[in-house]
This record gives structure tokens, sequence and C-alpha cells, in this order.
């Protein structure tokens, strides 16, 4: 398969918020969150990952795998009727259009979404907080013009959010900060041919040269843990997000650095 890995531009938010959509539709800390498909708003959700993609253009390791998308056949039937030569003309810069678009075109098949380490001993920089701030509000406006978050259980949200701080606080032992794999997600007919593996290792590569720890987080243990283990992760913890007697599990996994020679 003919693949290619770049950073995300405001081009490829679309292609990339399908692709996070359609991955994630089966996940369990999806279906946790969003307990009630009823009152789940896809259009409430598109704006939502439309926020944060431009969030991640600016402070994030935001990545995208395309693939080309073929070149329609052109029909140069000899048997056509005859034309004049303006009518040629025009058809001949019609087939170059064409081919300028076809040749540039293509689909967003995976994205990742890595946060780069950041010192436990650094305070949050003003530009960081300023992007944060603007991130919220964004998705403030979001609120605003869906008339809610869109079937988000907020309960379950900061559920998450407190254990996910708790497990970080326990798994977090290097000052130096992680590379943390926010977002890992594959078009599901493209799954199995290597592509979030090679999204992967843009990051690990860079992690490796800088003797750097990587993290993650999953809610499918099946079999997201088997295939992470195979890029060098190992799990440090488990996550128990619990509400009542209803429980979503994450698996927090890291990577040590590989030795380079």
């Amino acid at each position: 398969m003919s693949l290619e890995i770049s950073l995300l531009t405001e081009q490829d938010i679309p292609g990339a918020v399908e692709c996070i959509q359609r991955a994630f539709e089966g996940d369990p800390y999806f279906l946790w969150v969003f307990d009630d498909q009823a009152k789940f708003s896809k259009k409430r959700n598109v704006a939502s990952l439309h926020a944060r993609c431009q969030w991640g253009i600016n402070n994030a390791l935001f990545y995208v795998a395309k693939q080309p998308i073929p070149a329609p056949e052109e029909d140069d039937n000899d048997e056509d009727m005859a034309v004049t030569e303006d009518q040629s003309k025009n058809q001949d810069q019609q087939k170059t259009k064409k081919r300028a678009v076809s040749s540039s075109s293509s689909r967003v098949v995976g994205v990742s979404m890595w946060l780069p380490p950041h010192p436990a001993s650094e305070l949050e920089s003003w530009h960081s907080y300023f992007q944060s701030w603007i991130l919220s509000f964004r998705q403030m406006l979001c609120n605003i013009r869906f008339l809610g978050r869109g079937g988000l259980n907020l309960k379950r949200y900061w559920i998450w959010k407190e254990c996910q701080e708790r497990a970080q606080r326990e798994v977090w032992t290097d000052p130096r900060g992680y590379y943390f794999c926010n977002v890992l997600a594959v078009l599901p007919g493209c799954q199995g041919k290597g592509i979030g593996r090679k999204l992967m290792d843009v990051v690990m590569r860079q992690a490796d040269v800088e003797d750097a720890k990587c993290y993650l987080e999953s809610s499918k243990g099946v079999p997201n843990v088997e295939i992470y283990g195979r890029m060098g992760f190992k799990t440090m913890s488990e996550m128990d997000c619990a509400d009542g007697d209803v429980v979503c599990r994450l698996y927090c996994m890291v990577r040590e650095p590989k030795l380079l020679n």
C-alpha cells in the first residue's frame, strides 16, 4: 500500500475527524462515556474533534497517514463525434485539470496525536495556557451551537479525568516527562496493514533519539495490549473508571527507549 505520513494540516482535518469517528465507534471508552447512543450527536462530535485538531496542529505532534486516490481512467474513444478546434482545446484543458487534481488527491486512513514530554519540574508556559484557553473557548461555542455536549455523560467524563490523573501520577516516574500517544486511529477497512505501526514509529524513533519514554492508554485490552506490546510497550497499570457497577478499564502502557547503534 502506497502511504504518506505527514503532519496534520487544516486541509486534512475533515478526513482526520472522519477517521477518528469511524475507528472509535465500538471503542469501550467511547461507549462508556457516550452511554446513551440515542442522545449522541455526530455533528456535535465532529465540531468538537475539529476544534481538537486545530489545537493539535499548534500544540502536539499530530500525524496523518494518507493514501493516494487512483486517477480515473480516461475514455479516449476514437469513434467519438468530430469536435471543433476550440472544443478540442477545452477538452484537453479539462483533462489536464483532472490529472492535476487526481495526482494530488488522497484520503486520510490513519491518525496519531502525541503530546510532547513536559518535565514535572516545569510550570505550564503562558503559550500553552493560552492555547488551552482557546480550545476551551471553542468547545464552549460548540456547546452553545448544539445546545449541549452531544450526549456526553459528564459525570463519567470527570470520573475518567480523575482516574487518569491518578494513574499518571503513579506511572510517570521519569521527571523528564513522556511522549504521550493521546490518539491513534486507523480506518476500519485499513486496519491490520501496518498503518498504525508507521504512525507510531515516527514519534517512537524521535523518542529513542532523545532517550525518552513513551506512554499511552487503551480501553480495548484485546487486541490492543498485544499489538502495543510488539512495539515495546508494557502494561504498568490498569485503570478502572467506575460509575456504580459500570466499569471502563483502561490499560496504561509505557515504552522504554531503545538504544541506537
